[in-house]
C-alpha cells in the first residue's frame, strides 16, 4: 500500500502571498478562504508510521501541526514520523524548511550532489548536525531505497530523473556551488512500493515535456505535477512582476505545449498539479480555467488530501 499527502499546494509565496493584494490572494483572505494554500510539499509512507517528504517548503513547522500522521506518536517526548526529505531542487521553496527540523531527530536528506553543494556552501544548514541528519547523494537515472532512522529499510523505491527546469533562482549569474553539470538542479520521482508494486510520480517543477517524459508516464496511477502558471505571460499580464513561466524553469497548464495538452491521452489514472502560484486563476472553482482543467481530468489538490494506492 501506497499513501501520499499533499501538505501543500501552492507555489513561492503561498495563497494568500503576505504582500500580495492580487485577485487570488483578496479572495484567499476574504470569501475564498478555501482556497489558502502552504508552499508545495507532499509526505509518502508504505506503512503508515515512516514517512518520506518531498521537498522542504518554508511553511513545514505549519504542515506538520496541519496534518496528524507526521504528528509524534502519543506518550514520546521526542519523536517524528519523517523518516527523510528527499529534495528536487534546490529552490528556497524545496529547502528552507529544513532548517525547522533542526531539534535533534534523526532522518536523512536525500539530494543529487548539485543540491548537496548547496546545502553545504551556505553555513546556515549547519544546524542540521551530521550526527542526527546525514545527507545522502542519488544519481539521475539511479534508483534508491529509503532508510528508516536506524538503518532499516523502507520498502520503498525511489527513481530520481531529469526534467527540464533550470537552477534556483538566487543561483542565476552565479557560480553554482555544485558545478556547470547540466543535471541535477530540477529532478521528477518515481516512487514505488516494493511489495505491492504500486507507483506514483511526483514531479514538481518542469519547463516542458518531451516524448521522453511522456513515454515515462503513460499509464501512469498517479501523477502530482507542475502547475505553477496557467499561462506563461500571466504574472506580467497582472502587473505582479516581469517573469515568465519558462524563465522560472515551470510549464504553463493551459497552450499547446502545455502540461494539460502534453499529458493528455497517456492513460494516466490521476491528475494533480502542484506549485500553483499565486497569480494562477485556476485556484478560483468558479474560474473558465479551473472547469477546464477539470474537464481535463486534473484537479487541483486541498491540503491534507490523502490518496491510497
Amino acid at each position: 500500500m501506497l499513501r501520499v499527502v499533499v501538505l501543500g499546494a501552492a507555489a513561492g509565496g503561498g495563497v494568500p502571498q503576505w504582500n500580495c493584494g492580487c485577485e487570488i490572494c483578496r479572495a484567499a483572505r476574504n470569501e475564498h478562504p478555501a482556497i489558502r494554500s502552504t508552499q508545495a510539499s507532499v509526505a509518502v509512507s508504505n506503512d503508515g508510521e515512516h514517512w518520506f517528504l518531498v521537498n522542504a517548503s518554508p511553511d513545514l513547522r505549519q504542515q506538520v501541526t496541519s496534518t496528524p500522521q507526521l504528528h509524534p506518536k502519543r506518550g514520546a517526548l521526542r519523536h517524528s514520523p519523517i523518516a527523510g526529505v528527499i529534495l528536487t531542487n534546490g529552490e528556497i521553496d524545496a529547502v528552507t524548511g529544513l532548517l525547522s527540523m533542526r531539534e535533534g531527530s534523526p532522518f536523512a536528506i536525500y539530494a543529487h550532489p548539485k543540491v548537496l553543494a548547496i546545502l553545504k556552501s551556505n553555513s546556515i544548514f549547519d544546524v542540521l548536525r551530521p550526527e542526527h541528519v546525514q545527507r545522502v547523494a542519488i544519481e539521475v537515472d539511479t534508483a534508491f531505497e529509503p532508510q528508516l532512522p536506524g538503518g532499516a529499510r523502507s520498502g520503498l523505491e525511489i527513481l530520481p530523473f531529469a526534467v527540464a527546469g533550470t537552477s534556483a533562482w538566487y543561483l542565476r549569474g552565479k557560480e553554482h556551488p555544485g558545478g556547470g553539470a547540466s543535471t541535477g538542479d530540477t529532478l521528477g520521482l518515481r516512487i514505488a512500493d516494493k511489495a505491492s508494486g504500486k507507483y506514483l510520480y511526483v514531479i514538481t517543477a518542469c519547463a516542458g515535456v518531451d516524448d521522453a517524459l511522456k513515454q515515462r508516464l503513460t499509464g501512469a496511477p498517479l501523477v502530482l505535477f507542475d502547475g505553477t502558471v496557467w499561462r506563461d505571460d500571466e504574472m506580467i499580464r497582472a502587473g505582479l512582476g516581469n517573469k515568465t513561466g519558462q524563465s522560472m524553469g515551470h510549464i504553463a497548464m493551459s497552450g499547446d505545449d502545455g502540461a494539460i495538452a502534453s499529458l493528455a491521452d497517456l492513460g494516466i489514472g490521476r491528475k494533480i498539479f502542484l506549485h500553483i502560484n499565486n497569480s494562477n486563476p485556476a485556484w478560483l472553482q468558479a474560474s473558465p480555467e479551473r472547469q477546464a482543467l477539470e474537464r481535463a481530468g486534473w484537479q487541483v489538490p486541498s491540503e491534507g488530501m490523502e490518496i491510497v494506492l
